[in-house]
């Protein structure tokens, strides 16, 4: 959705003719666009692009755990959907995009994809608040609320 948001705007100040789930619905599978009622078709697009970014996201979280910690690892990654978007997809579904040269619209959308690369991507920092806990859970209470015995309650009991 992240990436909708910068596509609309990358789309808004003319950097990008046409959007890449646009293309590959009008273009590469136009029977399965045709089969939604017109009036429908824009949120059929929208609807696909959030499906594949989900499942580049449910894509990303199969990498080992040590590799997703890296700051680096989650818009490396959006790179790379982008890219086999570019050099695979695009050019198998006979996309017109991807016969031509358009390097405004290939950064803007590399840019998004780097954008989609940090919102997937796990920040390092998401464990510190509570991470030397005594009991070494990552100052977890057990509630999952990363209070780590920190709170008022606990404060006034001594804890």
């Amino acid at each position: 959705m992240a990436m909708s948001g910068m596509r609309q705007v990358a789309v808004g100040v003319g950097a990008i003719e046409r959007t890449p789930p646009d293309a590959v619905l009008k273009e590469g599978v136009p029977l399965l666009l045709e089969s939604v009622p017109e009036h429908r078709r824009s949120a059929a697009v929208e609807l696909a692009h959030w499906g594949y970014g989900a499942t580049a996201g449910a894509a990303f979280a199969l990498l080992p755990a040590r590799l997703r910690r890296s700051r680096l690892t989650g818009p490396v990654y959006g790179v790379a959907v982008w890219g086999l978007f570019e050099v695979a997809v695009a050019p198998v579904l006979g996309l017109a995009h991807a016969r031509r040269s358009r390097p405004r619209e290939r950064w803007a959308l590399l840019i998004d994809h780097v954008v989609f690369g940090f919102v997937v991507g796990a920040p390092p920092e998401a464990g510190i608040a509570g991470s030397d806990g005594p009991d070494g859970d990552g100052g977890t209470d057990g509630d999952g609320s990363g209070a780590g015995g920190t709170g008022p309650e606990d404060r006034r009991r001594g804890a």
